[in-house]
């Protein structure tokens, strides 16, 4: 083999090699922030992954929204209808955030209770998130239990 197509041959080498790191590094970084949806459900169920950033969906059940007066920081309960989980949330709220609206929040679980980084709410009467409409549907609600908990 000539030196020159040695060289060219390194070269397409060299090429291929950077292409296939610069894809692996795209590919993982991408799979780093993917948040996935889940419901209460299933975060009780512990299919949510509890140790990295999760997205929760679900209702706000009626009569859980607790503020902190003087701070922006607010509790309440999200349901899927068979299950609560708790949301912890310190910002400014969604105007159509309020009891027995849909919503979507992104955060991470601590000692049972969800920390919402972001709060998403539906944006007319009839807007449920089709991710959260489809989770909700394959729950099993108790006819007797809206699934807050007893508010």
């Amino acid at each position: 083999m000539n030196p020159v197509r040695r060289r060219r041959l390194a070269t397409v080498g060299l090429v291929l090699i950077a292409a296939v790191v610069a894809a692996a590094l795209v590919a993982w970084a991408l799979t780093q922030n993917l948040t996935y949806l889940h419901t209460p459900s299933e975060v009780l169920r512990g299919d949510a992954p509890v140790e990295s950033r999760f997205r929760l969906g679900g209702v706000v059940c009626e009569g859980s929204i607790v503020r902190e007066p003087g701070t922006l920081k607010v509790d309440f309960r999200v349901t899927d209808r068979a299950e609560f989980l708790p949301v912890k949330f310190e910002g400014i709220l969604p105007d159509l955030f309020s009891d027995g609206e849909s919503i979507i929040a992104s955060g991470r679980m601590d000692n049972g209770t969800f920390i919402a980084d972001d709060v998403l709410a539906k944006h007319d009467e009839t807007y449920m998130p089709a991710e959260v409409a489809e989770k909700m549907a394959q729950a099993i609600a108790r006819p007797d239990d809206d699934g807050c908990g007893g508010n």
